[in-house]
């Protein structure tokens, strides 16, 4: 029987619904946010795991904790900062749009989507591929190749580093990857370690800012 990994993104935090960039800031999850947890956990409710994992940030944790008690499912967690979201650097904290307008589509798309155009004093996804990945192949995948059901729940460019390697997708092409809130992806992983079948679920969300 093949191994399922469930991979979901946190739902709407303080900074997010904010417009500014979130980064490694520890930021809590809104109402609404908390609601999109519960909702996620709904809607994984017939695909039960065994083992959870988040990175190190409160927005990520308590998505999944939120959306495990929806189900009332209790499972060992694992939190690790090899998940954390992007260190967006001396972007943090700035709103998205108004950079957008000072510097421009180009450089802003570059700043936010592209895969190793450096950020100031930050990280690219690249840096984020190279200590998420690892992570995944020595603590999550020897799970996923004896036939058990994982759950990540983590943030955009954790979840566009991970899903890079798993769909073979090139440098260029992953600046169009988007990890919208409320999306759900879901991954067969044979015994051998090797991804298989993919299909995505979408709760009911009203649009905020990624």
């Amino acid at each position: 029987m093949p191994g399922k990994l469930i991979l979901t993104r946190h739902g709407e935090s303080v900074m997010n619904a904010r417009g500014v960039w979130t980064g490694i800031t520890d930021t809590p999850l809104t109402d609404k946010g908390r609601h999109q947890a519960a909702q996620m956990g709904e809607a994984i409710a017939d695909v039960i795991p065994s083992a959870g994992f988040s990175s190190a940030l409160i927005r990520a944790q308590d998505t999944l904790k939120i959306a495990l008690a929806a189900i009332k499912l209790d499972i060992p967690l694992e939190f690790t900062p090899a998940l954390n979201e992007r260190d967006y650097g001396d972007l943090t904290g700035l709103n998205k749009w108004d950079v957008q307008k000072k510097y421009g589509n180009k450089k802003f798309t570059q700043w936010r989507r592209s895969w190793n155009y450096p950020v100031p004093g930050g990280e690219t996804l690249e840096n984020v591929s190279n200590r998420s990945l690892p992570y995944f192949e020595h603590h999550i995948l020897p799970l996923l190749t004896i036939g058990k059901t994982v759950i990540i729940t983590a943030h955009g460019n954790t979840l566009r580093a991970l899903i890079k390697n798993f769909d073979n997708i090139d440098d260029k092409s992953v600046e169009s990857l988007e990890i919208p809130f409320g999306q759900i992806v879901l991954y067969d992983f044979d015994a051998e370690g090797s991804p298989g079948n993919k299909s995505i679920r979408q709760i009911e969300t009203t649009p905020t800012n990624a």
